[in-house]
């Protein structure tokens, strides 16, 4: 996207939020359920972002899946605090690029943690990657129609002109050596 003078740019107070003050082993640990917790908040900030193709028309929905992951987070922490430190810890300290295989036990002690005090399923794997259909009450955006359709210099034809060509050997062919008269 070009950026001219004419650009509307959000003034900085629109776009602050409170963010997760998580780091990676963290966020790793709760990814799977914190992706289940906020699909629907997600999956409108996606669609809104793939429809309109400007972040700065989806800032709500951004502020909606960062406040959905805080909400969930906290719930985590008030439930299951133990569990989820022991998963990220083992996260962290097994391998050097948080492999989840060394991690099986602890990963099972959060997933029954949460499953017992929040009601929320691991997903299982591809969940997050099978098709979906998302309801929204979003109005979809409206395309805009390029103004040089407008242009009658750049109107389509609706039908082909009496003295166009048509056989290829008005043409010279339908390939450069060939000898076949323009009938193919």
């Amino acid at each position: 996207m070009t950026i001219s003078y004419k650009t509307y740019l959000p003034e900085e107070s629109e776009l602050t939020v409170q963010e997760v003050p998580l780091g990676t082993p963290y966020l790793k640990a709760g990814a799977m359920h914190l992706g289940k917790y906020c699909e629907a908040q997600n999956n409108e900030f996606m669609l809104c972002r793939s429809e309109t193709k400007d972040p700065r028309a989806c800032i709500k929905e951004g502020k909606e899946v960062t406040s959905c992951s805080m909400e969930f987070f906290k719930k985590v922490k008030a439930t299951c605090a133990a569990e989820f430190t022991s998963y990220a810890m083992c996260l962290e300290r097994s391998s050097s690029d948080f492999l989840f295989s060394p991690c099986r036990k602890t990963q099972s002690a959060l997933d029954s943690c949460i499953m017992d005090n929040m009601n929320l399923e691991r997903p299982h794997f591809g969940y997050h990657c099978l098709p979906k259909i998302h309801h929204t009450d979003r109005p979809k955006p409206l395309e805009e129609k390029p103004a040089y359709l407008d242009n009658p210099k750049a109107r389509k034809l609706q039908e082909l002109p009496a003295d166009f060509p048509r056989d290829y050997k008005s043409w010279g062919g339908a390939g450069i050596h060939q000898g076949h008269g323009g009938a193919i």
